[in-house]
């Protein structure tokens, strides 16, 4: 065998062994559920005009999709999407005449939700999987209100990947310093706004918290990486209430595509700290991505910090009265 012949067998070994590590995905286990979205609006305040209400609906997407959905409302609605991430809701228009509160906004559909798991084995420090800084993710590069890309962020981005070159390396340091140095803990004020600087300097918070410091990381190290939000569902229950919201990260290399993080759930089961850099379990349904949002008709209030729970204006000005109540509960699996 010539030197020549020797040279592509190397070249066609590595690169199937590239994508034989690195670019399958594979869903790996399934879970199927039934989910209910309540919304109860109060009597509105006396000398109201009326109400407008926009409500999160989730998508169908390669790691979940979603069926049966029945939206019961006495109010009109339309079903709507915002321009800049995509993010489906109900918009709700009442005038005070037709609110006659208060009333109650259910929403129910069927979930089949896949674990996305990525390869990330030690084959890119031969392989080197490059981040994308063009096109549509140029705009998962840029900072948000609450997480800035400069300042302390940029230099403690810049402290923890000095010395590396790979952008897959740099993102494991990064994880591996957001699960090292947070503490999950939702004790006095601050926590929950996702405001990287407050992660930062406290260094604790919960899964809004952890993941805004990773996000503002890892996008200063110029990788691109988004926010996505929706509910947990216990690992080992089958019905029942969802107290709140969970939300996770994203980050991306081509040739790889979108890698799935969670920062917060792995500093919660420390056995799970490799699975969860490259995997989201299917325990869990996604509602909407980014931060930031302008919603469609838009808000006159400021661009929302995520939106994950109902958003309400009377009068034009934002209504914080809305309450709201989640609930699951298993289905078989669907027919292969």
């Amino acid at each position: 065998m010539n030197a020549r012949n020797s040279i592509v067998i190397i070249l066609v070994v590595a690169v199937g062994l590239f994508f034989w590590f690195s670019s399958r995905e594979e869903a790996l286990a399934v879970r199927t559920f039934e989910f209910t979205y309540l919304t109860r609006i109060p009597e509105l305040p006396a000398g109201s005009e009326g109400l407008r209400l926009w409500i999160p609906l989730p998508p169908s997407d390669e790691h979940q999709t979603i069926s049966n959905l029945t939206i019961e409302s006495p109010l009109p609605f339309t079903r709507e999407r915002e321009p800049e991430f995509g993010n489906q809701y109900i918009f709700v228009q009442a005038p005070l005449e037709h609110h006659n509160g208060p009333v109650e906004v259910r929403l129910r559909f069927r979930v089949t939700r896949r674990e996305h798991r990525v390869s990330v084995r030690p084959v890119f420090s031969v392989l080197s999987a490059q981040a994308s800084t063009t096109g549509e993710f140029a705009h998962f590069l840029q900072p948000n209100r609450l997480v800035p890309l400069d300042g302390m962020i940029g230099a403690l981005s810049q402290q923890e990947t000095r010395g590396l070159q790979e952008p897959l390396a740099k993102a494991r340091a990064i994880y591996n310093y957001v699960v090292s140095t947070m503490r999950y803990d939702k004790s006095g004020d601050g926590w929950g706004r996702g405001d990287a600087i407050y992660a930062c300097n406290t260094k604790r918070g919960n899964c809004t918290d952890f993941h805004s410091l990773f996000i503002g990381m890892i996008r200063a190290a110029g990788i691109p990486a988004r926010f996505e939000i929706g509910f947990p569902l216990p690992g080992k229950q089958t019905v029942g209430e969802i107290p709140g919201y969970h939300c996770w990260a994203q980050f991306y290399l081509d040739g790889v595509g979108w890698i799935p993080v969670d920062a917060s759930e792995a500093w919660k089961n420390p056995a799970q700290r490799d699975y969860f850099f490259g995997a989201h379990d299917q325990h869990r349904v996604l509602f909407t991505t980014g931060r930031d949002i302008r919603l469609a008709p838009p808000q006159q209030g400021e661009p929302l910090n995520y939106f994950i729970y109902p958003y309400a204006e009377v009068d034009g000005k934002e209504f914080t009265g809305i309450e709201t109540r989640f609930s699951f509960r298993d289905l078989p699996a669907p027919p292969d």
